[in-house]
């Protein structure tokens, strides 16, 4: 399999910790994580339910304040304590959420969920046939029509239009990084490879990094440049695609393969 051509380091972590609760009712989500991501790299992170990556990922979205722990952006510490720095963070780092249905505010059109990007990038200033414009563009990427989504609201759309939609604002944006936190796991088969083709042309037009959050770890192999496998937490396993599937060193990555079911393999569902 070839894999990608990636570029300088430019998001990391160091010590990454995040708790819930306190005393004997404390849990440790993610636990003293350390990671690289590179630019144009494409990465997943491995886990089942509770493994603390969708948390991981709410922490370098910075809608969750790490209990301790760094991440440094482009080399710096990562400030966003003001709103200012907040906003020029997320003009770099976007995400992609499992559930469309929950992502959109029902009481904003597909218009206003696109100006919303026009006005993230500092275009508010356009004319109105300009935005126009940059919105027919971002649909016509994901194979939508603007004329046909514009003042419709997301509840009107199917599940497959409402992925393709959040891909358009991504297109739009063109942030640094993509967290796609399980992007595909609510559409069919059909529409799953339809999607992950989009992102991945996406990568290759404006060299983002994108980081695969998922339980899938036949899609892990297939995509990634670096896996990194979470248990209770911790990173276990981390490495080429290559390296952590094919040759894993954790008992749990074993696990997770060996659940895995084949085709050409009687099942055993005594276990």
């Amino acid at each position: 399999m070839i894999r990608n051509k990636i570029g300088d380091i430019f998001l990391s972590a160091h010590g990454l910790t995040r708790e819930f609760g306190y005393g004997d009712t404390k849990t440790i989500a993610v636990k003293e994580a350390e990671f690289d991501f590179h630019r144009g790299e494409i990465i997943s992170i491995v886990g089942e339910s509770g493994s603390g990556k969708t948390t991981l990922a709410k922490m370098l979205l910075g809608l969750l304040t790490p209990t301790s722990g760094t991440i440094v952006f482009e080399g710096k510490e990562r400030d966003i304590s003001t709103y200012a720095k907040r906003k020029s963070y997320w003009q770099n780092i976007q995400a992609i959420f499992q559930d469309p249905f929950s992502t959109y505010n029902i009481f904003n059109t597909v218009d206003s969920v696109l100006l919303d990007c026009i006005q993230l990038q500092g275009n508010g200033h356009l004319s109105k046939e300009e935005k126009i414009k940059k919105m027919t563009e971002s649909c016509s990427f994901v194979n939508l029509k603007f004329a046909e989504l514009s003042q419709k609201y997301p509840f009107e759309l199917s599940g497959g239009q409402m992925q393709r939609l959040m891909i358009a604002r991504i297109f739009m944006l063109k942030p640094k990084l993509l967290i796609a936190d399980e992007p595909t796991s609510m559409i069919d088969a059909c529409s799953r490879a339809t999607i992950l083709d989009m992102l991945l042309k996406l990568r290759d037009e404006v060299s983002m990094t994108i980081v695969f959050i998922t339980h899938d770890i036949g899609l892990a192999y297939y995509i990634s440049d670096t896996v990194y496998i979470m248990e209770q937490g911790i990173i276990v396993e981390r490495g080429t695609a290559d390296e952590a599937i094919l040759h894993p060193k954790s008992d749990y990555t074993k696990r997770l393969i060996g659940d895995v079911p084949k085709i050409f393999e009687p099942w055993n569902l005594d276990q």
